[in-house]
């Protein structure tokens, strides 16, 4: 019997569908899910929509909630972390300050002067979560959702001796899109990809074994909606030669030439089909609404939604059931400290590489050198964030005004005292969240 268990379980959708998951494994029926979250309510209801999964699929299973960390964490054999370390109201600062200053953040949870002040709030979070696993369950393989994602497993990868891996949707996300795009079935497509963690590289990308990338351009540069869906990415791909995961949103604020004047913003950033306009307008807004309308979603899925159970398109359960399920051997893209990985980004830098999961554990996969226009993009990104982690673990905040000082979009729009002042009022408003840099004012 084995025990699975869920930190930061509040985040119903992604909780409930990853247990539906674990569950549809014969060698996982009879497991034990630990529900573990702070909040009181919202474990509370997904206990109940956890016990609905179990109850529809008959399964030998034992859930438990609770608010106890190491009870959640007692004899775990897998561990999922999806924690949001502060509310709203803490990080639209992020997104707030350096719009202030003229840096124009679109999401800000990954890099960027937004990504590393979330990650000062997170880290230390991460490694107390770490320093329990190593203590009560030291042999349980740790799969983190949490962003930002290269600087939490980094932090974690190099700071703690935890079997610990990042997991995201974007290399498999964007394949699938390729994929739809050429005209092809997902199935019939295979892929080389690898970088850092949203800004990874489809090296290869083939259709039935033959080179599908022209397919791509013909596709991109011949069809006016597909190259509206994604203008960011679609003119990063006309120019670098190679697609990005992860979508506009994002890459757009972790280079320097999509967000630095009005007029880019407005003919790169405003009107594709896809585009997101701006995490900004989403929390004074839509994240509010939330707040107060979360709970009867909840109660409507509780009461009414039929129960699927078949299994989704997470790696979750699939890592899991590879290395203590019924062995079968499971390939995906896992973020990992680089240790040769490829060759031209810095060792012990977070990589997102292809990595092949076993009895045997972890095995990250050899991707070589990246073409050197995309290494350079990766580098700056990579080195940025080990400074922030630096920074993080050692409270030295001069390391995290370096970190943000070289990154693409801040450089580009802010000169090197500007960007001192915006760090400096970054500090000031997270001042109660960041115990490790005591001295700062």
């Amino acid at each position: 019997m084995k025990k699975f268990a869920f930190i930061g379980a509040g985040s119903f959708g992604f909780t409930r569908n990853l247990v539906r998951d674990i569950l549809s494994f014969p060698a996982f029926a009879d497991c034990t899910i630990a529900l573990m979250d702070l909040d009181e309510e919202r474990l509370g209801f997904i206990k109940q929509a956890v016990d609905k999964i179990v109850a529809a699929g008959n399964y030998p299973a034992t859930v438990i909630a609770t608010t106890n960390r190491a009870e959640a964490l007692q004899g775990a054999d897998g561990v999922v972390c999806t924690i949001l370390a502060n509310s709203v109201d803490v990080w639209r600062s992020d997104i707030e300050i350096p719009k202030k200053y003229g840096v124009d953040i679109n999401v800000g949870d990954t890099r960027g002067p937004a990504g590393v002040f979330r990650a000062l709030r997170t880290i230390p979070v991460m490694l107390d979560i770490c320093r329990d696993i190593e203590k009560i369950c030291p042999d349980a393989v740790f799969l983190n959702y949490t962003n930002p994602m290269t600087m939490l497993c980094n932090a974690m990868q190099n700071y703690t001796k935890v079997n610990v891996i990042g997991l995201c949707h974007s290399v498999q996300g964007t394949a699938e899109m390729l994929a739809g795009w050429i005209g092809a079935e997902a199935k019939d497509i295979s892929y080389l990809c690898g970088g850092i963690n949203h800004q990874a590289w489809f090296l290869e990308y083939k259709w039935n074994g033959k080179d599908a990338i022209p397919l791509i351009r013909e596709a991109i540069t011949s069809r006016p909606d597909i190259y509206n869906a994604e203008l960011v990415r679609n003119e990063m791909f006309l120019h670098l030669d190679y697609y990005v995961t992860e979508s506009s949103g994002h890459n757009s604020e972790y280079n320097a030439w999509f967000r630095k004047r009005p007029d880019l913003i407005e003919k790169y950033c405003t009107h594709g089909t896809n585009w997101n306009p701006g995490l900004h307008a989403y929390i004074l807004n839509e994240y509010k609404k939330r707040q107060t309308t979360w709970k009867d979603e909840i109660v409507k899925w509780l009461n009414e939604a039929p129960i699927e159970l078949n299994r989704g398109h997470e790696y979750a359960s699939e890592i899991f059931n590879a290395i203590f399920g019924d062995g079968t051997m499971f390939k995906f893209y896992g973020n990992i400290n680089n240790k040769g990985y490829i060759t031209n980004l810095p060792q012990d830098v977070c990589v997102e590489v292809p990595v092949l999961a076993s009895k045997y554990g972890f095995e990250p996969i050899h991707v070589g050198a990246l073409p050197g226009q995309l290494a350079a993009l990766n580098t700056v990104n990579a080195i940025n964030e080990q400074l922030a982690v630096e920074g993080s673990i050692t409270g030295d905040p001069r390391k995290v005004f370096h970190a943000i000082v070289n990154d693409p979009l801040t450089s580009a729009v802010l000169s090197l005292n500007e960007i001192e002042q915006m760090v400096d009022e970054m500090f000031a408003a997270n001042r109660d969240y960041l115990p490790q840099f005591k001295h700062v004012n």
